[in-house]
Parts: structure tokens; C-alpha cells; sequence
């Protein structure tokens, strides 16, 4: 028997290895940190100083975050947020995917320079003025469709998709032909199931987007209850506008500790979207290297 020769490790590899550790290490922990200083003061009573470094609160309480609860912007901020991030996802997937089916195909007339036009908007746009306007004469103000109809479509997130639909086997479409399958058919039923990596891709970025999203709202919202959640919660941070307090009995006034009420507000913002992640990252890793841009 071939004796197995012990691999040996070179100290300046073994010396990168560690620098290498030891800075990714450090990088996780100036990003969970803010994460769990917040979360700790969010769960902490109002008589609490934080004048030094804690990750695990000293008194538990859910006092603050029932008080965020009772707001009654906040609720309806919630339910905003929720309303337009489903809405915007669902429509942005089938605008986006229907049109990459399209352009994915060699057959289509003049694919080339429809694709070209498509490229383009990504370097210029109507601006901000004119979009206000075309929005505040067609009527949207104050409804839904102001939020989610002028980002239905992103250039980029169309490109990668129609990169992803021609990596397919043609095979599939032609044989579903040949058993007499029309488009919509082959759409539903062949291409969508093959491409769950990059709907679950468009999926999380267009919910990110949508959840995180709050100068829109600022701008075509004029009515608070039509405002989302991000709008509410940037009041309450960044105005210190307080108006919670007024619905809280005169004994939890004197007690109410403004910096745990606004971390319990980031949290009770920050904690649905991260809930969603892990259960779409093995799909976007794989929807963001077959739907690269090729070119």
C-alpha cells in the first residue's frame, strides 16, 4: 500500500486562514450586535440605563411592545406595509415573468432591440416631478396603486429572469408543442415549476424592497391611516413624534422610557422580514448564479 503523506499546512496560509477568521468574525459581530443591543432594550422596563454594553436584558418585559401594539397607526401602518408588499410581489412576478418568457424566446420580432430599450431604463428615468404628477393625475393618491404600480417592472430583475428562462432545454417547449400545448399553457404548467429559483429570487428582493419602502408613501399618502408602517415608524424614530403616549394611562406615562418604545418599534419593523429569509436562501443563491447576466 501507497503510504499517505501527511498535507502540510505553510504558516503564511495558515496565517491568512486566521486573519481571515478573525475578521469575519469581528464583521459578525458589529452586525448582530446593533441587532441585539435593540432587542435588549425593546425587552427591557423604562427604569433600565444602558449606559453599558448588553446583549441580554436584565428585567424581561413585554410592556413596550404592547404599547407599540396599541398605537393605532402603527396597527394600520402593519397592515399597509402587508397589503403592498403581497400585492407588489405578485404583481411584479407575473408582469416580470410573463415578459421575460417573451423575450427569451429567438423567435420574437426584433428580440434584440426591445432588449436593448429595456437596458436603457436602467440608466435614465422620468424623475421624480413628473412622477408625482402623472401619479396625482391619474387619480392614486391615497390608494395602494401608487405604491406598487411605478415599480411593477425593474429592467434589471427582468434581465436576470430572461437569462433564466433561456437557460431551459427548448426541448421541453417543443415536445409540449408537438402534444399541442399553446404558450399559456407551456407558461403555467412547464417554465414556472422549472423556475422557482428565480421566483423565489425576485420573490425576496421584491418584498425586501416593498417592507423597506417608505419615501413613496411619504410623498403620495396624505391621510396617516393610508400611511405604511416604515412612514409611522420614521416618525416615531427620527421626529420623535410620540403621540402613542397620549393613549397610555396617566401611571405608565410617568414610567415610558422613549428609547425602549422606539426600539421595540424597529424591532416589531425589522423582526417579519428576517423571519423570511431562511426559508428562501437555498433557492436564491441558486436563482442568483443561473440568472446572472450573460450578456
Amino acid at each position: 500500500m501507497k503510504s499517505i503523506r501527511k498535507l502540510r499546512i505553510h504558516p503564511g496560509g495558515l496565517l491568512f486562514d486566521t486573519v481571515n477568521m478573525g475578521m469575519m468574525l469581528l464583521l459578525c459581530i458589529t452586525t448582530l450586535y446593533p441587532f441585539l443591543y435593540l432587542l435588549t432594550m425593546s425587552l427591557s422596563p423604562s427604569d433600565v440605563s444602558f449606559t453599558t454594553i448588553k446583549i441580554w436584558p436584565e428585567k424581561f418585559t413585554w410592556a413596550n411592545y404592547q404599547m407599540v401594539f396599541e398605537h393605532k397607526y402603527i396597527r394600520s401602518g402593519f397592515v399597509n406595509a402587508v397589503i403592498r408588499t403581497v400585492l407588489g410581489t405578485l404583481i411584479t412576478l407575473v408582469v416580470t415573468v410573463s415578459a421575460a418568457y417573451v423575450l427569451a424566446k429567438p423567435y420574437f420580432p426584433h428580440r434584440k432591440f426591445w432588449t436593448q430599450l429595456i437596458v436603457l431604463t436602467m440608466f435614465f428615468s422620468g424623475g421624480l416631478i413628473p412622477t408625482y404628477l402623472m401619479i396625482k393625475g391619474l387619480n392614486l393618491m391615497n390608494t395602494v396603486w401608487a405604491l406598487v404600480l411605478p415599480s411593477m417592472v425593474s429592467a434589471f430583475q427582468l434581465i436576470v429572469t430572461r437569462n433564466f428562462l433561456q437557460s431551459l432545454p427548448a426541448e421541453l417547449e417543443e415536445s409540449a408543442k408537438i402534444d399541442g400545448a399553446n404558450d399559456i399553457y407551456i407558461l403555467w404548467k412547464i417554465v414556472i415549476p422549472l423556475s422557482m429559483p428565480i421566483l423565489v429570487t425576485l420573490g425576496l428582493w421584491n418584498i425586501v424592497f416593498h417592507w423597506n419602502q417608505w419615501f413613496d408613501s411619504m410623498l403620495y399618502m396624505t391621510r396617516p391611516e393610508n400611511e405604511v408602517l416604515q412612514v409611522v415608524m420614521r416618525r416615531i424614530v427620527l421626529d420623535g413624534e410620540m403621540d402613542m403616549l397620549s393613549t397610555a394611562v396617566p401611571e405608565m406615562q410617568r414610567q415610558v422610557n422613549t428609547e425602549t418604545l422606539k426600539a421595540a418599534t424597529i424591532m416589531f419593523t425589522t423582526i417579519p422580514i428576517i423571519l423570511i429569509y431562511p426559508f428562501v436562501q437555498k433557492y436564491f443563491i441558486k436563482g442568483m448564479l443561473v440568472g446572472a447576466v450573460k450578456g
